[in-house]
């Protein structure tokens, strides 16, 4: 039984990995899939990543590029949904700011430098012309901490993601000034280099384990049990879990293209997240 540590957010989009290690479909395969939760988020899991703390992460792709870039000893392996991430722009209910626009010099709530919080930021920042060096941050480490810090004033916008953060928005603690796509696929797999190179098989295991699950994701607004699982399991409303599933495709293909990243290498280049591309062999590992 080969041991892999994976890290992920406590969010919605991991259902299947929960789904799998539950039903036993990793230990079927001789694989101990041991999940840790990162409520910081992609920050967290690129220092995790780092120090040896895991060996794999399911992990924003934005995030993941530019600290792979900054020396991150990982790679992606894999694409794990296809679809861009929704984040919402979050003010206090009582804040002064009514549009994105008014926003330009405003304190940003973000989990941690290299954060996904951090890099949209910059992403909505060249969207609306502000001055990207200008930018003021706040470190706040999670969704709780931006709850917080624009409740008691401490930033005045956090963007997070646009389902997990509607619960505060229906209850009055958040108003949403507008939500901002991601221009690429959301989340990938990473993997540290060393795990690479001394478990190939278990990685590819891995691969196979988790894209049979997502079989089983294909047509979820047709599955009303599916559907309620999410609901009760992330605290949403049965309405917006379903609006998230009609946007939401999960990718089961067990290769990314270096066509692909550099398509969001261009991307990430011009929102200011990264200064210039790499060759897409620093950051990918083609697997099978």
């Amino acid at each position: 039984m080969k041991k892999i540590t994976i890290g992920g957010v406590p969010e919605h989009f991991n259902l299947p990995w929960h789904m799998a290690i539950e039903n036993n479909k990793f230990k079927d395969k001789h694989i101990d899939l041991q999940w840790k939760e990162f409520p910081g988020g992609t920050g967290a899991m690129c220092s995790a990543l780092r120090d040896g703390s895991i060996d794999t992460a399911v992990i924003l792709t934005e995030g993941i590029i530019k600290d792979i870039i900054a020396g991150n000893p990982s790679k992606i392996v894999k694409t794990y949904v296809d679809s861009p991430l929704l984040w919402g722009i979050h003010v206090a209910e009582n804040s002064k700011f009514n549009s994105v626009q008014e926003l330009k010099n405003a304190k940003i709530a973000i989990s941690r430098p290299g954060s996904g919080s951090q890099l949209m930021a910059k992403v909505n920042a060249v969207k609306q012309g502000f001055n990207v060096d200008e930018l003021k941050y706040v470190l706040v480490k999670n969704l709780d901490g931006g709850v917080q810090a624009l409740s008691d004033g401490a930033a005045d916008y956090f963007m997070w993601e646009h389902f997990m953060t509607k619960p505060y928005v229906d209850n009055g603690t958040f108003r949403r000034l507008d939500s901002l796509e991601t221009p690429w696929p959301c989340f990938v797999i990473a993997v540290r280099n060393n795990i690479l190179k001394e478990e190939p098989e278990a990685i590819k295991t891995m691969i196979k384990v988790i894209n049979k699950q997502l079989k089983h994701f294909e047509n979820p607004l047709e599955n009303d049990k599916l559907i309620a699982h999410f609901s009760d399991r992330y605290q949403l409303k049965v309405e917006d879990v379903k609006t998230w599933l009609s946007l939401t495709k999960w990718n089961r293909k067990k290769t990314v293209s270096k066509k692909l990243i550099n398509s969001i290498q261009n991307k990430l280049t011009d929102y200011d997240v990264i200064k210039e591309n790499v060759p897409a062999k620093v950051l990918i590992k083609k697997m099978f």
